[in-house]
């Protein structure tokens, strides 16, 4: 098992902090290995095995029916002595309910809780007042390229070439962990995206049209890293003779978004310091799910380079936005608490033009600013914006 330190670290922080760790994903991002390390480093540092309750809450392993009732019962049952148990409940979303469980076993019992799953039912928007208050969500994604360097150790490639197998494959693990061949791993990865697609949406919203669903989920794919609005889609959609109102596309991104597919990135006006409602960007859960759909292009690397950039900010903590400085656009606006970077993406930096570093020396502040590519030769300080290589960006500890 190959160790995630970056999410191991994290669940050490807040253990025995009386709050729920929620760790969300989408499907076979990891989570449950995440679990079975935590189980491990909790037996490493002498908790007695009889204190961990590892329950996993799949179709496969209970009965459809099981209410929030049966999984406490489930779980107190096993708690036969008095003092602390550490409960590693996966997949909970299966379960209705399921926080008046946790809740209970949280108030009730000497408990240190972490629970993971892979749809809404674990987002803040949809967790019940049970939870107001009592948890701490820690978003879960693919392997950023330093965890994808680590599974790839043994393969005696250069970081150069792991990089383009990167961006190329992809970081689920399920595909980092073998030697699959692209067409391999895009058929491993559309296996997964059937998955989250027919257990997390068809079902659960009993979409009638899935040709028509599909349909959105391809325009969206098709323009990954460019503004769009539903009307947009709505167009698009009669352009090719299909009828389908803006309110369904609403609820057809809301749900992909839920599932945890995409990720909804917004516009933030550098000059009004305000959010803007309109003109999002959709990223993907992660770049092979493009390519499993619509096979590898190398004219659209340019916007899945932005889609790595957008998520290594995630994992590195940061609220993340597109700026609009007037009439210029700037890639991403990162903020962290106090701090705040701004990163233009680009493949190469173009020879006749200086766009991507007069958009940032526009604006007038004294925070960070990089451009990240894949130029070889371009890197150094140009009036203070900083020129990076993708790979040194990615692998960067802090920005």
């Amino acid at each position: 098992m190959i160790v995630r330190p970056h999410y191991l670290d994290l669940l050490k922080t807040y253990r025995d902090v009386p709050l729920v760790k929620i760790l969300a994903g989408i499907r076979r991002c990891g989570k449950s290995t995440i679990l079975e390390m935590l189980q491990n480093d909790l037996l490493k540092s002498g908790v007695p095995a009889d204190r961990i309750i590892n329950m996993r809450y799949t179709s496969e392993d209970f009965d459809d029916g099981m209410t929030d009732k049966d999984m406490y019962n489930g779980i107190k049952e096993k708690m036969t002595k008095g003092g602390r148990y550490y409960l590693l409940l996966d997949e909970v979303q299966e379960i209705s309910n399921w926080e008046k469980a946790v809740n209970s076993l949280l108030e009730n019992a000497d408990t240190d809780i972490y629970v993971t799953g892979s749809n809404s039912k674990l987002m803040s928007s949809e967790i019940s007042t049970y939870l107001t208050g009592r948890y701490i969500s820690i978003p879960m994604f693919t392997l950023s390229f330093a965890e994808y360097m680590e599974f790839k150790k043994a393969s005696g490639r250069t970081p150069k070439e792991l990089l383009t197998e990167y961006i190329r494959m992809g970081g689920f693990p399920i595909v980092a962990l073998s030697n699959f061949d692209e067409d391999a791993a895009y058929q491993i990865v559309e296996g997964i995206y059937n998955s989250v697609i027919t257990s997390d949406i068809i079902k659960r919203h009993n979409i009638a049209n899935f040709d028509l669903f599909n349909r959105v989920v391809k325009y969206v794919i098709e323009n990954v890293g460019k503004t769009f609005s539903a009307n947009a889609i709505v167009k698009f959609l009669k352009s090719e003779g299909r009828s389908l109102s803006v309110e369904s596309v609403y609820n057809y991104l809301e749900w992909l978004e839920k599932a945890f597919v995409i990720y909804r990135c917004q516009r933030y006006d550098l000059q009004g310091k305000s959010v803007l409602k309109t003109q999002e960007k959709f990223y993907l859960a992660d770049a092979s799910l493009k390519y499993c759909m619509m096979g590898f292009n190398p004219k659209s690397v340019a916007a899945m380079l932005e889609n790595i950039v957008y998520f290594e900010l995630r994992r590195k903590g940061y609220k993340v936005y597109i700026g609009k400085n007037e009439t210029k656009e700037i890639d991403f606006v990162a903020v962290r608490r106090d701090e705040r970077i701004y990163v233009q993406v680009c493949r190469n930096l173009p020879e006749e033009s200086d766009r991507e570093v007069t958009n940032l020396l526009e604006i007038k502040d004294h925070y960070p600013k990089y451009v990240v590519t894949l130029d070889e030769l371009a890197a150094g300080n140009i009036n203070g914006v900083k020129i990076v290589h993708l790979a040194d960006f990615l692998l960067a500890g802090d920005y």
